[in-house]
């Protein structure tokens, strides 16, 4: 087995009592003392910081000229690359030939380069691809002397402009760089919590992150409530929710693809699996994700199978992500079944301990996000 790697923010880690586990070959914190719940709920009330330094950091500097570059860019996926302004982040989509995710990402235009973040139990696949596909028009450079910090909730903005002021005047998805004491920050307004927030890509990770940790409201949070936040946000976790067999159309991603991208579009196709994955938007795909709502207090998780009837039938569906909401208060899950029983209000059961319990298909998100737009 490889040895576990670690990132920038380790040392602290154990410094505040988190209990640390293997996740996507490095050591993280899955909690800290003050427990998952607690955690959750702080972070929906004041500001929660994450160490996401485990997520690969990639710069990709264009050999022959920007334009060459996000014309490359963009016939790896079925999103936008062109049009993106200096300055603004988008989400991006990596698909195979038969419109699988092979990854989903986050892209940022920084002007004379564009900056990526993909997940971490990806990276080497990632990156190994941007260099086959990109090389004649782009270098390819993972970053490796940086932490990566997401500061989410809504006391971050206040947390973060105490050290960077420029930051207050962000909106979601914006970028920007700031020189601090703890070198050049590179700060996107974004994060995966469904909270206002940033994520933060720092030199000085643990002298930042301790900068942060002494401000009033902010405390750390691990990857149990990170988890449970984004599932009540209602979004994908790769490997889980979507993986290299789910097109973008069936995890219901299709917001991602915009017009130019879509038939009769003026960039119609051109990326990988482009046929399959613009005939499901013509014709709806054989499954949707959709939300799910256990009607008891037992929660549904990743493996439960899904029916149409409490006896009988064959499994129409699967849930792929579930467990107990803090905010909304009560168990929720994701999953897939046909577009037949997609309908918000449809009554399905979900097998537990070889027993079906009653589920209903739930409009996502969970919790309304807030995200300052």
């Amino acid at each position: 087995m490889a040895e576990l790697k670690r990132t920038g923010l380790y040392d602290l880690h154990v410094e505040l009592g988190a209990k640390m586990v293997p996740f996507a070959g490095y050591e993280m914190p899955v909690q800290y003392p003050m427990g998952v719940m607690k955690e959750h709920l702080h972070c929906r009330a004041h500001a929660g910081l994450f160490d996401v330094g485990h997520m690969g950091q990639v710069i990709l500097r264009p050999k022959a000229g920007m334009d060459a570059l996000v014309a490359g860019l963009e016939a790896m996926m079925p999103v936008a690359v062109q049009g993106l302004p200096e300055g603004r982040q988008r989400y991006g989509l990596f698909t195979n030939s038969t419109g699988g995710i092979i990854d989903d990402l986050m892209f940022a235009n920084r002007g004379d380069h564009l900056f990526v973040v993909v997940n971490a139990g990806r990276k080497d696949g990632d990156i190994a691809h941007m260099k086959k596909m990109l090389a004649a028009v782009a270098e390819v450079k993972e970053v490796t002397d940086r932490g990566l910090v997401a500061l989410q909730g809504p006391e971050a903005e206040d947390a973060l402009s105490a050290l960077v002021p420029a930051a207050r005047d962000m909106r979601f998805m914006d970028v920007m760089s700031a020189d601090t004491v703890f070198g050049e920050l590179w700060v996107s307004r974004s994060g995966y919590t469904g909270e206002d927030g940033f994520e933060i890509s720092v030199p000085d990770v643990d002298g930042f992150a301790r900068a942060l940790l002494a401000t009033e409201g902010v405390e750390p949070i691990g990857l149990g409530a990170r988890d449970s936040l984004r599932l009540e946000a209602g979004l994908c976790l790769y490997g889980h929710d979507m993986n290299d067999m789910i097109t973008p159309v069936e995890a219901n991603l299709s917001w991602a693809i915009p017009k130019p991208r879509r038939s009769g579009g003026e960039r119609e196709g051109g990326f990988p699996g482009a046929d399959v994955i613009l005939a499901q938007l013509a014709k709806r795909p054989e499954k949707l994700r959709v939300g799910l709502l256990p009607e008891t207090r037992a929660p549904m998780r990743e493996g439960v199978i899904l029916f149409a009837a409490a006896e009988g039938g064959d499994a129409m569906g699967y849930v792929t992500s579930g467990g107990f909401g803090p905010s909304v208060e009560t168990p929720i899950a994701m999953g897939y079944v046909p577009p037949m029983l997609s309908t918000v209000g449809t009554q399905l059961w979900g097998e537990v301990r070889g027993k079906r319990l009653p589920v209903t298909v739930a409009a996502l998100p969970f919790r309304p996000s807030t995200y300052k737009r």
